[in-house]
């Protein structure tokens, strides 16, 4: 997580510092480039969402009891933390492999 912090950090100065070189000029190079990011962000937090929808399911259908029932009819808050103590750990596997 410090290393996104850092990493967003140092791209901030290096746009900050072209910014400065360039006279306030934004180029189509670092536009393209801009575009080139925010497409692949868009991409990749998709393709997290997806994987997280998709690791839930699979484990909604690996239980003998339905996770949905157990937490919406029956109010089970021990159940309901399980499962969010379960998305929280997805995410963060599914954001380190994302940020490599």
């Amino acid at each position: 997580m410090l290393n996104m912090f850092s990493g967003m950090l140092d791209s901030v100065s290096l746009v900050a510092a072209a910014d400065a070189a360039a006279g306030s000029v934004v180029s189509a190079g670092n536009l393209s480039l801009l575009l080139t990011h925010l497409l692949a962000a868009t991409v990749f937090a998709v393709l997290g969402i997806v994987v997280l929808f998709l690791a839930i399911l699979l484990m909604d259908k690996v239980t003998p009891f339905s996770i949905v029932k157990e937490v919406v009819e029956e109010h089970n808050q021990a159940m309901a933390t399980i499962v969010a103590a379960v998305v929280v750990g997805i995410s963060v596997i599914i954001a380190s492999a994302i940020l490599g």
